[in-house]
C-alpha cells in the first residue's frame, strides 16, 4: 500500500515583556494529494526587526508571502527555484516598500526561517538570526548558522536580514528525513536564552502534543529572562511516502501497450492514417480525430520495454511535461477529451521539414536564416527553462521548420523536469545523455546539466547549420573523461566558412566551451552575439595569431621552416 507524507504540527507566539509581537509564523499542509506529493508541507517563521517602525508588517509578509506564493508555483519547479524566486520577490517588495519612506526607522525588515518537506527530503531556506535544529535518536542539531556580526564593545548586528538590500543571499540546504524527526524552529527570543541541553532534554521528556510543547519552550524562555518576542514552531514526521516496487509497476503497466497500428485502424476515435518514425524506443503515426477532423500525431511506447519501469515512467512523464509547456516554438502536447483504453499521448501535426532533413537535402543554410532559426530555438527552450525542466537531446533531429518557417522544438524523451527529481521513487532514473556530438560534456562526465548544458546543444547546431560540420568534429563523441575532455580542440567556423563574421565565431566558440561556467550565463546573450558584434570580440580581431590560435600559428610556423630547410638544401646541392 503507498503510503503518503504526514506531519504533524504545532507553534505558539508571545509578545513576551515587549509592548507589541513583531513575530509571525503559519505553516500549511495541503488537503489536495497530488499538491501535497509535488508540493509537500511547508511551514515558515519570520521576527520582524524591532528597529524597524514596521517590523510587524515585515514578518508577516514574510510568512503569508511564502506560504501561499510557494504553492502557487509551477510543480514542475524544484523545491529550491521555487523557495527561492519567492522569497526574492517578497524582498524586492520589502525593499521597494523602506525606500518609499526615506526613513531607515521605518524599514521593513525580518528574519526569516522557512522548511518544505517535500516526499523523503527536508529544504530549508533562512535569512537572520532565527534558528531550525533537528532532533534525532535524542540529538539536537542545530542546522543554520546565524547571521550575525560582532562588533568592537562585543555589540552583535544582524549580517543579514529580508527587506534591507535589494540583493538577498538565502542560504539553503536540504536533507534526508526519517519517520520521527523532529523539526525545532525558534526566534532568538527563546534560543538565546535557552542551552542546546535544556531544549534536547525538552523535546526528549515531553508526551504530549506538539501545540502544548510549544508554548512550554516560551514559558521556559520568558522565566529565563527573555526580553523579546517568543516564538517557536515544532514539526515532526509521522509517516514517508514509501511506494512497493510492484505497486509502482502496477501503476505505470495500468494502460495497456497498444495494438498493432495500421491505416484505418481507429485508435480511442483516433483514425491511423500512415506511420511517421519508428524507432527502438517508439513509433510515431499521422492519425486524424474522427470526431473534429484535425490532423495529430500518435506517440506509442515500444515493446521492447513493455516490463522497464524506468522507460514506462520517463514515457508518461513525456506528456506530463510536454502538458505543460505553452510556447509556439515548442510542438503542443494535446489534452484528450475521450477515454483513454491505452498507453500513449497525442501532440499537434506539423507540415514541415527537420533541420537533419534540410541539412542532408540543401547542405548548410546562410547566416541570416541561421539567425533566424536560433532566435526562435532560443524562445522555446527559455519556455523549457522558466519551467525548471532541461531537454537534454536538443539535435537538428529534434527541430523541425514548418512550411511557413515556425520553428519547433519536438520530442521530450531526454527532458528532465526538476520538480519531478525531488520525489523520491523505487523506480531507477537514469540520466539519458542525448545524442553523440551534441552532448554537453558535462553529461560525459555524468555531472548534473544545467540551461548551459542545452545551451551547449544549440550552439553545436548552429555551427554545423553554417558549416556543414561540427565544432570539434567526431572527436568529442570519443571522449569519456576530464583528461580527453581537454584535448578537445575547437576548430574554428571561419575555417569551413570564410564568410562568417570573426565576431560570429567568436559568440559559438564561447557557447561551446567545455567548462560550463565558460560559456554565456543566458542565452539572449548568445543571441545577441550573433546577431550584432560584440565590442570584444572586435578588438580581438587585432590580437596576434600566436595568442588567438597558438596551434595554427605553430602550424604554420613548422612550415614555413620546412620550406625554408627545403630552399636551402635546394642552394646547397642544387
Amino acid at each position: 500500500m503507498t503510503a503518503k507524507l504526514q506531519v504533524k504540527m504545532g507553534q505558539y507566539s508571545d509578545k513576551g515583556v515587549k509592548e507589541e509581537n513583531q513575530d509571525s509564523l503559519g505553516f500549511h499542509i495541503p488537503e489536495n494529494k497530488a499538491l501535497l506529493e509535488t508540493k509537500g508541507v511547508a511551514c515558515a517563521l519570520a521576527d520582524g526587526i524591532s528597529s524597524s517602525a514596521e517590523a510587524k508588517q515585515a514578518s508577516q509578509c514574510c510568512v503569508t508571502g511564502f506560504l501561499s506564493d510557494y504553492f502557487s508555483t509551477p510543480d514542475s519547479w524544484s523545491v529550491k527555484k521555487s523557495g527561492g524566486k519567492v522569497l526574492t520577490a517578497i524582498n524586492t517588495w520589502l525593499y521597494g516598500q523602506s525606500n518609499q519612506y526615506h526613513d531607515s526607522n521605518r524599514g521593513l525588515a525580518s528574519t526569516f526561517c522557512g522548511l518544505v518537506i517535500k516526499s523523503t527530503t527536508a529544504h530549508l531556506f533562512h535569512v537572520g538570526d532565527s534558528r531550525i535544529y533537528l532532533y534525532r535518536n535524542h540529538d539536537l542539531e542545530q542546522l543554520t548558522t546565524d547571521h550575525r556580526i560582532l562588533m568592537p564593545g562585543e555589540k552583535e548586528y544582524l549580517g543579514r536580514a529580508m527587506g534591507v538590500d535589494y540583493r538577498l543571499d538565502i542560504d539553503y540546504k536540504s536533507l534526508s528525513v526519517e519517520v520521527g524527526d523532529l523539526f525545532f524552529i525558534a526566534t532568538d527570543g527563546i534560543h538565546d536564552y535557552l542551552s542546546n541541553k535544556q531544549i534536547a532534554e525538552t523535546l526528549s521528556a515531553h508526551t504530549g502534543d506538539l501545540e502544548s510543547l510549544a508554548q512550554h519552550f516560551v514559558t521556559m524562555a520568558s522565566e529565563a529572562g527573555s526580553q523579546d518576542n517568543l516564538s517557536c514552531q515544532l514539526l515532526k514526521i509521522e509517516n514517508l511516502p514509501t511506494q512497493d516496487p510492484d505497486e509502482v509497476f502496477a501503476q505505470l503497466t495500468a494502460l495497456p501497450f497498444p495494438p498493432e497500428l495500421y491505416e484505418g485502424v481507429i485508435l480511442d476515435g483516433y483514425r491511423i492514417t500512415r506511420e511517421i518514425h519508428a524507432s527502438s524506443t517508439s513509433q510515431l503515426y499521422l492519425a486524424v480525430d474522427t470526431d473534429t477532423g484535425e490532423k495529430v500525431v500518435i506517440k506509442t511506447p515500444s515493446v521492447n520495454f513493455e516490463d522497464d519501469p524506468a522507460y514506462l515512467e520517463r514515457f508518461q512523464l513525456e506528456e506530463w511535461g510536454g502538458r505543460r509547456i505553452d510556447n509556439p516554438h515548442v510542438i503542443r502536447t494535446i489534452e484528450q477529451t475521450r477515454p483513454r483504453r491505452f498507453l500513449y499521448y497525442i501532440m499537434e501535426y506539423i507540415e514541415g521539414q527537420t533541420l537533419e532533413q534540410l541539412l542532408d537535402d540543401h547542405g548548410p543554410f546562410d547566416l541570416t536564416k541561421v539567425r533566424s532559426i536560433a532566435s526562435q530555438v532560443i524562445i522555446g527552450l527559455r519556455a523549457f527553462h522558466r519551467l525548471d525542466m532541461l531537454h537534454q537531446d536538443l539535435k537538428p533531429g529534434n527541430i523541425m521548420i514548418t512550411t511557413e518557417g515556425l520553428v519547433k522544438i519536438v520530442d521530450f524523451g531526454s527532458t528532465k523536469i526538476a520538480g519531478i527529481a525531488d520525489i523520491s521513487t523505487p523506480v531507477e532514473r537514469k540520466e539519458l545523455l542525448g545524442t553523440k556530438n551534441y552532448t554537453a560534456p558535462e553529461y560525459l562526465l555524468e555531472q548534473s546539466g544545467s540551461p548551459q548544458s542545452d545551451m551547449f546543444s544549440l550552439a553545436c547546431i548552429i555551427y554545423e547549420l553554417l558549416t556543414g560540420k561540427l565544432p570539434y568534429d567526431a572527436a568529442l563523441s570519443r571522449a569519456s573523461d576530464k583528461v580527453s575532455l581537454r584535448r578537445l580542440q575547437y576548430r574554428p567556423i571561419t575555417d569551413n566558412n570564410r564568410l562568417i563574421p570573426h565576431w560570429v565565431d567568436k559568440a559559438i566558440r564561447r557557447a561551446v566551451q567545455i567548462d560550463p561556467e565558460k560559456r554565456y550565463e543566458k542565452l539572449s546573450e548568445l543571441e545577441c552575439d550573433l546577431n550584432k558584434p560584440n565590442p570584444i570580440y572586435l578588438k580581438e580581431e587585432n590580437v596576434p595569431l600566436i595568442e588567438r590560435n597558438p596551434l595554427r600559428f605553430w602550424k604554420a610556423s613548422s612550415g614555413l621552416l620546412l620550406l625554408m630547410n627545403l630552399f636551402l638544401l635546394y642552394l646547397l646541392f642544387g
